[in-house]
């Protein structure tokens, strides 16, 4: 929700990768070599190892630090330097630490395994919603609980699921990562195939995009927490573009590893008049808002 632009700049708006080829690398292969090492110890070791590190991080990181603080004062409805607002972002990074166990993890657990850990009722009203409409779905989501979790257990219901991601910071960890994702039914499309994208929605598929990058100055004006801020153009220009349904998703923990997903109503654009596309994009802020205020130590958009 902050306006600085450089350090908040999304993912999938970065032209060209920042990283040299040597630092993409060693992402690469310390990517690898920490997933083989959290496959043999204990999850919960594992988890206050990483917590540990990732809490110093933003001790000790300045301008992550402001920027995750003014994030959480929003959410709370305090000053960025009250003391509920420290302890609600180290809770955030901690809890950002178990999903990244959990990421890494993913190659070594069975698919089976991960689906269990999912409730069910939000799938099921999924699937009736997608079946009985006849169209293809957007369905958008911020970065809070595990979506690779769902991801896995939509697929097993037999959903042809599309997610959108960033492939120009790390190509090659992108790539590795979407061999995974594909292992158990998920593909991953990199954020510039703008065909691929209306082909997907042509296809009454399900397209996932992910919303809370952050502020842009091209995106659409929205309240969020009673400030405003931008979200991204691209689930209500599709959804008016295709006819597609957009439908808001949210992924709480509810348990240790279990989580639970709950879809709100979908709706249609209209047309791609800029008033129709606000109303569309304020009404996903607003989904937005109720995920995170339910679980704000969840939400590890930083």
């Amino acid at each position: 929700m902050t306006s600085d632009k450089k350090r908040l700049e999304a993912p999938h708006r970065r032209v060209e990768s920042s990283a040299p080829r040597i630092v993409e690398k060693a992402a690469v292969v310390g990517y690898r070599g920490t997933a083989a090492v959290l496959a043999r110890v204990p999850p919960r070791l594992s988890r206050s190892l990483i917590g540990t590190a990732v809490q110093a991080s933003y001790l000790a990181w300045p301008a992550k630090r402001r920027s995750s603080n003014l994030n959480f004062s929003r959410v709370l409805g305090l000053p960025p330097d009250d003391p509920a607002v420290r302890r609600l972002a180290l809770r955030a990074y901690r809890e950002y630490a178990r999903y990244l166990v959990e990421l890494m993890r993913l190659p070594s657990r069975p698919v089976a395994e991960l689906i269990a850990n999912v409730e069910t009722a939000g799938i099921d009203r999924a699937d009736a919603m997608w079946s009985d409409s006849g169209r293809p779905i957007i369905i958008v989501v911020g970065h809070v609980g595990n979506n690779e979790a769902v991801g896995a257990a939509f697929t097993d219901r037999g959903y042809p699921v599309n997610v959108v991601a960033d492939d120009s910071s790390f190509p090659e960890l992108f790539e590795l990562l979407r061999r995974q994702r594909e292992a158990w039914g998920v593909r991953l499309i990199p954020w510039r195939n703008l065909r691929d994208l209306f082909t997907v929605l042509r296809r009454n598929e399900v397209l996932v995009l992910l919303v809370d990058w952050g502020y842009r100055d091209d995106g659409i004006p929205v309240q969020l927490f009673d400030h405003w801020t931008t979200l991204p153009a691209g689930p209500a220009t599709l959804a008016a573009k295709t006819g597609a349904m957009i439908a808001s998703l949210a992924v709480r923990r509810t348990g240790e590893d279990r989580f639970r997903v709950e879809l709100d109503e979908p709706f249609t654009v209209p047309s791609s008049d800029p008033a129709d596309l606000q109303r569309a994009t304020q009404r996903i802020a607003d989904a937005l808002q109720r995920t995170v205020a339910t679980a704000p130590e969840q939400w590890y958009s930083f």
